[in-house]
């Protein structure tokens, strides 16, 4: 491809709607460009890098025996309704009606229509298992779209699910489309981990997801630094607290005591003088509309996937100001767990169990209370795990260290069990003529998102330096002088020659001056540069570079074809 003939806008500021890297690379680099919120067209430098993970997603989803299909993205609302999911999907689902007022929605997924498609054509177990896949569009009517191809509302997915005749068949495709999913990331030429993680509104009862370890990475994950194990903080478990103690540990009056003004962690534990770990923090929630209470220590986090999970419902928020005075008779920062009303229901990180003597807030305005206890104080609450993990605790598999790293999600797959199959009526005649519910799996690759998380992982401060498999043109031939009839004679051979074995060669041949070349070759990020510039007059050399690197040899021209494979191997 010459470069004078294709449409590669480039960008030399920084838009100022991009946040994170790989927004605003993306947008330099001319790979999209912002149509509305959260909505992008792909230029063709961007749609190349796209189609480049799709074929080695479709390469390997093939070899592990799935089959493509292409579903519609327009879904009927009765499906929808037939799942479950039509009234707790979320203001995520886009929904609409057609000209005859029939409800639809735009799919975000689309469980509900495999799942319709396997239950009118599959009657016998001889029919499973089956997995089939697509690439395809989605829409997620995101409350805040950013950071570009990152979070948006529209995007390109990879969903795959298999059907299978029980719990044990859906272990091997699981174990199946994660090795699969492995060999995707790592001939992306990516640095990835695989954890455990919440299964979210898809369902489910495990799921794994696959993160491009990046420190601008929205996610945070918990690795060992003995085992395997890594695990989204949203579920890793935290450490199991000691036993509890007896009750002569409690040498304290529970006593009153004035805090003016004093609302956060630091400024109580400061004007106190005691410890974060010794402060009960008391976190007034709505959980499916109902106030719930969820205390933990002043040195952790709440983890509300955790609490969700524990309190078994769907949705949780923060309760505003007027809620928590009106539950606690106290403004935002002074509620404690003392003096609840007994219909509240109370949930207590287990790191708690064993605390004595502690701080909570008093229930009134700029009041606390030391000296708390449980069972002497107040009623002993539901003590359970919903804190996040920290750097303090140990693995939760070998008792190793923890340590906390950032990642990008870029794949997920879930054990789907008959969450759908189940609503939906998707069933199989077993070997014996009895009716059973199909087993289900999920699996998902952002294909837009594994190339922004690409270059959130792969860039300096000069551009992008895509992965070889990633990178839209493998090599970028630079002609410095346009006007020189040597150099062009020999950027055109070099170009033709590279070309007819194959590579992937963008030729630089605009009537520019050589340093808007270069810079541009840098932003792009192409692994591979060949300079022809005067060298190739006074010695019949040309420079090679790698991007990745910075390195630069000087090769005879009729060397490149060579140097450039062995390079690119």
């Amino acid at each position: 491809m010459r470069y004078s003939r294709f449409f590669l806008p480039t960008l030399k500021e920084v838009p100022a709607e991009a946040e994170v890297i790989s927004h605003k690379l993306m947008l330099r680099a001319g790979m999209i460009r912002k149509l509305a919120s959260g909505l992008y067209s792909y230029l063709p430098f961007g749609l190349r890098a796209i189609r480049k993970v799709e074929n080695i997603i479709r390469d390997e989803m093939n070899r592990a025996g799935a089959l493509e299909v292409l579903l519609p993205i327009v879904q009927p609302a009765e499906l929808w309704q037939e799942s479950g999911r039509w009234n707790h999907y979320g203001r995520e689902l886009l929904r609409l009606k057609d000209r005859h007022g029939r409800a639809c929605c735009l799919g975000p997924t689309h469980e509900e229509v495999i799942t319709d498609l396997v239950r009118k054509e599959v009657r016998s177990y001889r029919d499973l298992p089956l997995n089939l896949y697509q690439i395809q569009t989605k829409f997620r009517d995101e409350i805040r779209p950013r950071f570009g191809l990152m979070r948006g509302r529209e995007f390109i997915m990879k969903d795959a699910y298999s059907f299978d005749m029980d719990e044990e068949a859906l272990d091997r495709t699981y174990q199946s489309m994660y090795e699969t999913y492995c060999r995707i990331f790592e001939r992306c030429g990516l640095d990835f981990r695989p954890v455990e993680a919440d299964t979210g509104t898809i369902g489910g009862d495990v799921s794994h997801e696959f993160m491009v370890l990046a420190d601008t990475g929205e996610d945070e994950i918990a690795c060992c630094t003995v085992c395997d194990y890594a695990a989204n903080v949203e579920l890793a478990p935290a450490a199991a607290p000691p036993a509890r103690p007896s009750t002569t540990a409690v040498v304290a009056d529970m006593e009153e005591v004035s805090t003016p003004g004093k609302r956060t962690i630091e400024e109580v534990t400061a004007f106190l003088n005691v410890p974060p770990d010794r402060l009960v923090k008391t976190l007034v929630l709505m959980a499916d509309g109902n106030p719930v209470v969820a205390l933990v220590r002043g040195d952790h986090e709440l983890n509300e996937v955790k609490l969700k999970r524990a309190l078994g419902v769907e949705e949780l928020s923060f309760a505003d100001e007027e809620t928590v005075r009106r539950l606690t008779g106290a403004p935002v920062g002074f509620a404690g767990p003392v003096g609840l009303p007994e219909d509240i229901r109370v949930v207590a990180d287990t790191a708690l169990e064993s605390l004595c003597d502690f701080v909570t807030g008093a229930n009134k305005g700029d009041f606390h209370l030391v000296g708390v206890n449980w069972g002497r104080d107040l009623k002993p609450p539901e003590f359970r795990d919903i804190r996040i993990i920290t750097c303090e605790d140990p693995c939760p598999r070998c008792g190793g260290r923890i340590e906390i790293k950032r990642g990008i999600e870029v794949g997920h797959i879930f054990k789907l069990g008959t969450k759908y199959s189940g609503a939906l009526g998707a069933t199989f005649l077993d070997s014996n003529g009895r009716q059973r519910p199909i087993v289900m799996g999920c699996y998902g690759i952002g294909v837009g998102r594994t190339v922004a998380a690409a270059i959130e992982q792969n860039h300096d401060e000069r551009g992008i330096i895509f992965p070889v498999p990633l990178a839209p043109f493998q090599v970028i031939v630079t002609l410095v002088n346009t006007n020189d009839e040597v150099m062009a004679r020999a950027a055109e051979g070099i170009y033709q020659e590279l070309s007819g074995q194959g590579m992937e060669v963008l030729l630089d041949d605009r009537k520019e001056r050589a340093g808007v070349k270069f810079k541009d070759a840098e932003l792009i990020g192409i692994p591979v540069r060949i300079t022809v510039g005067r060298k190739v007059k006074e010695t019949g050399e040309v420079e090679i570079t790698r991007r990745a690197s910075g390195h630069t040899i000087l090769v005879r021209t009729e060397d490149v074809t060579e140097e450039v494979l062995n390079i690119l191997k």
